[in-house]
């Protein structure tokens, strides 16, 4: 393969590198995230119940206010009423405080209706406080137990990216967008190997989709340096180190040297 192939491969396995560690790294931390989910769902839950809790105590406070205030004005028509100066005034009166009784019974029966929603909702609060501080435990529990691994694994990872990065900048910049493109499309799989199922014959296969290519796509990999798609899965070609010249390319077989003719002897 030429220059552009070879550095091909070369990001690919350098990419597979960091994508298997990765992988290592994400299935070690699978239950942290999973908790961390749970912490997250917990926590919204809690700031709904809150702004409601919150929402019907404002409700409430505002109910007993009103509650307070029709009596103060009650208060004051009573002594008003007292300094009547005719029936007529005084009859003027007592119907403007009946009047503020019924209403202030009216408020004082959604009052209680309000409060035991108060009751209600705070008592939600408190269980869902109690079951958030039991989920952030448990996340800050995990995190002690893996924390040494996760530190490793991620270490790893970091320790490998500088090889794919350098391996990124050697591929041209047309082919690498190629690449890169391929490689988000099937998670990192962006490369497929030639496979020849049958040594004796030069049939070759595509690994990724199992596709027959055609006889001269590895005469065309090893000699040229461009790039050869699979025509189904589009994936770009590369020849393995498990299939060298002596192997994927059958050999033509060597002609037999015709036998000489004899002289005839000489009459001498």
């Amino acid at each position: 393969m030429g220059p552009t192939n070879i550095s091909l491969v070369t990001l690919y396995q350098a990419d597979q590198k960091v994508r298997a560690a990765q992988a290592r790294l994400d299935e070690a931390s699978h239950n942290i995230r999973v908790q961390e989910r749970r912490v997250a769902d917990c926590l919204e839950k809690h700031k709904l119940a809150t702004a409601k809790l919150k929402e019907q105590q404002t409700q409430s406070s505002a109910l007993e206010l009103d509650i307070k205030t029709r009596d103060e004005h009650i208060e004051r028509l009573r002594t008003q009423q007292q300094t009547a100066k005719n029936n007529k005034e005084y009859q003027a009166f007592l119907l403007e405080i009946n009047t503020e009784k019924v209403e202030k019974e009216k408020i004082e029966e959604q009052t209680l209706k309000v409060m035991e929603q108060v009751e209600t909702l705070a008592a939600e609060h408190k269980e869902l406080t109690a079951v958030l501080d039991g989920e952030r435990s448990k996340l800050e529990k995990l995190k002690a137990q893996l924390g040494d691994k996760l530190k490793a694994l991620q270490a790893d990872v970091d320790s490998l990216k500088p090889a794919r990065d350098q391996a990124l900048e050697a591929v041209p910049a047309k082919y690498r967008d190629a690449y890169t493109r391929l490689a988000d499309r099937f998670d990192g799989e962006a490369l497929s190997a030639l496979s020849k199922p049958n040594r004796r014959l030069e049939e070759y296969v595509c690994t990724a989709c199992n596709l027959d290519l055609v006889a001269d796509v590895y005469n065309k990999l090893h000699t040229r340096d461009e790039l050869f798609f699979c025509p189904s899965c589009h994936r770009i070609l590369y020849i393995p180190d498990d299939l060298p010249p002596e192997l994927a390319v059958k050999a033509k077989p060597k002609q037999r040297a015709e036998p000489k003719e004899e002289e005839a002897p000489s009459n001498s």
